[in-house]
């Protein structure tokens, strides 16, 4: 970081299509304070957001407005100048079922997208120019037992050889390849979590050998050794999101590492909290450190800033997104005093300009 370099802020929202639905804020480091600079419209539910900061170019999911009421998923590629202002270029249909997350390879060539209510993983194509090509594959998972599925994220290995999808109605993390040449997803095996467990976000730890899966519906997080030959994992433990004398209602969110892989931090949808553990990589272990109040209603989502220094927790009942600092040494939260109303926040991307 350069003392002129700016911090932007990406958010997403749940929007009508004629309302403001992705915005960009500043975020001010030394005051700790978000500044809207642009918001656009013409999206309906862009919840997701997936941010190629090299090329300036915003992904967005959305979905369709159909006269028949049958919704499908949609992507709209929106640019962004030194400004922070809003353009939105071109867009395309995705999946027949609505999305609720956008993955990207590194090289731009690929959009993944995920279905929840339609428990699909679409492959999308991208131009050379960075605007949004065709739908090229999708990959319907099907349930046993009268299990239905839900997809609700994919996340590339850090090798990019595979891609990991959790699927929160079967209980499983699926393991794809791309064939870059034939533009399909190869499934190449399962990772099955608890019944009921409802895998929904994935982070890698930054030295490649472990990933974290934040199950929605048992408030847990489940910690795994990664194995990069055939993209397969194997559990080590699952800890607890909540505290051990909350008996309310809770559904957990976002999942994210500290840079240094030390710390781990999930939210919890209900208690309104962000819990953060200790990871030890030596064992493999994960130590509770901490418990903190969200500072607001239902944390959808949540960032590390890139400097690690801060964390941005957007709630989006309560309408706004707040702002703690973190203390490197030990992983804990503290809350700023500072937050910025934002309508029902469910995605915030911080990015160095």
């Amino acid at each position: 970081m350069t003392q002129d370099q700016k911090m932007f802020v990406f958010v997403g929202s749940y929007a009508e299509s004629t309302s403001s639905g992705v915005y960009t804020y500043e975020f001010n480091e030394k005051e700790e304070t978000l500044s809207l600079l642009d918001q656009t419209s013409g999206l309906k539910n862009p919840t997701f957001l997936n941010v190629d900061t090299d090329n300036r170019r915003i992904y967005a999911i959305g979905e369709t407005e159909p006269a028949d009421g049958d919704k499908s998923g949609e992507v709209m590629m929106i640019y962004f100048d030194e400004n922070g202002t809003l353009t939105r270029f071109n867009r395309t249909n995705t999946t027949p079922k609505t999305t609720c997350h956008v993955q990207r390879d590194s090289d731009n060539r690929f959009l993944v997208v995920s279905s929840y209510h339609g428990g699909m993983v679409g492959l999308v194509s991208l131009k050379e120019n960075g605007h949004i090509g065709e739908l090229l594959d999708v990959q319907t998972h099907q349930g046993t037992d009268g299990a239905s599925s839900h997809v609700h994220s994919a996340f590339f290995s850090p090798d990019e050889k595979f891609l990991l999808v959790q699927d929160l109605g079967l209980d499983l993390i699926r393991t794809y390849s791309i064939d870059h040449a034939a533009g399909k997803l190869i499934a190449h095996g399962d990772t099955h979590t608890a019944k009921g467990a409802g895998p929904r976000h994935l982070a890698f730890h930054p030295g490649g050998q472990f990933a974290f899966v934040i199950n929605e519906l048992n408030s847990t997080i489940a910690s795994y050794r990664y194995n990069a030959e055939d993209g397969s994992l194997s559990e080590i433990e699952v800890v607890p999101t909540l505290p051990a004398d909350y008996t309310g209602e809770n559904g957990c969110s976002e999942i994210a590492l500290s840079a240094d892989g030390r710390f781990v931090y999930g939210a919890n949808r209900g208690h309104d909290s962000i819990v953060v553990y200790a990871f030890d990589e030596a064992t493999g272990q994960l130590t509770l450190v901490q418990h903190i109040s969200s500072e607001g209603g239902h944390p959808r989502h949540f960032a590390l800033t890139p400097s690690g220094s801060h964390l941005l927790a957007a709630n989006r009942d309560s309408d706004n997104i707040a702002v703690f600092t973190v203390d490197k040494d030990t992983g804990r939260l503290t809350f700023t005093g500072n937050t910025v109303s934002v309508s029902k926040p469910v995605c915030v991307r911080p990015y160095y300009m």
